[in-house]
């Protein structure tokens, strides 16, 4: 892997490459396909790579909190985040691994499932809902994470990342959907979009990285890196919130 802007350099330090600024961020981890798909066949894998999947691990091991909606989480097949070899420099004074928090305003997932039952007692997974949210859901659900209430019949984005703040989670990795994506730019939460673009075109009906409600937050390109015709790009807020 090298840099190739805003200068040349082979084989940068991820770390440093990726480092939350001070007081940390939101920040957003995508992949997209050339033509701007966010997944093929449903899922994101195909249009990953091995620098995709490592800065992907590098990124997790930086954040203090993952931060996903409920569709990408079953999507997926989410389970708890699990400590890896680089990650002790990475998170010293912290947790071995940061919790998985999501959203969902329905509680329509399988709460006796991995990303609960298996999580460590540090990395309790948190369950962001609203308060129209089924009870009997919100019992189950209360048994193995850590339940947060952020809106009334909707979960309302600006609640929701105050609240993951307050518990000491400044440095947030949101891994989407689109649909999540949209509604925290929407609401101009979105500090930073990490983007990985795969060198094929998709078409077909996937997602762009953002779907949904119309939103406007200009950017700066903070870097690019390559590994074999894959772009790394990092992009930052310009303005301050």
């Amino acid at each position: 892997m090298r840099r190739i802007h805003p200068y040349v350099e082979d084989d940068p330090d991820l770390a440093a490459v990726y480092a939350y600024p001070p007081g940390g961020c939101l920040r957003v981890n995508m992949v997209a396909s050339a033509d701007g798909a966010a997944w093929l066949e449903g899922r994101s894998a195909g249009l990953s790579s091995p620098g995709d999947r490592r800065i992907f691990h590098v990124l997790r091991g930086l954040a203090d909190v993952v931060l996903a909606g409920a569709g990408t989480v079953r999507t997926e097949g989410y389970g708890p985040s699990k400590p890896r070899a680089g990650w002790p420099a990475l998170r010293e004074g912290r947790p071995p691994a940061p919790p998985i928090a999501l959203i969902t305003r329905r509680l329509d997932l399988d709460l006796r499932g991995p990303l609960f039952a298996e999580a460590e007692p540090y990395q309790r997974t948190i369950v962001i809902t609203t308060r129209a949210a089924p009870r009997d859901r919100l019992e189950e659900a209360g048994k193995n994470a850590e339940v947060l209430v952020a809106g009334e019949e909707l979960v309302d984005m600006a609640v929701a990342v105050r609240l993951l703040r307050e518990r000491g989670l400044g440095r947030i990795l949101c891994e989407g959907g689109p649909r999540l994506n949209a509604e925290l730019a929407a609401a101009g939460l979105v500090d930073e979009l990490v983007l990985t673009i795969s060198p094929l075109l998709a078409g077909g009906d996937a997602a762009r990285v953002l779907n949904g409600v119309a939103a406007r937050t200009p950017l700066a390109l903070a870097h690019v890196l390559e590994e074999d015709g894959v772009l790394f790009t990092r992009y930052v807020r310009e303005e301050p919130r």
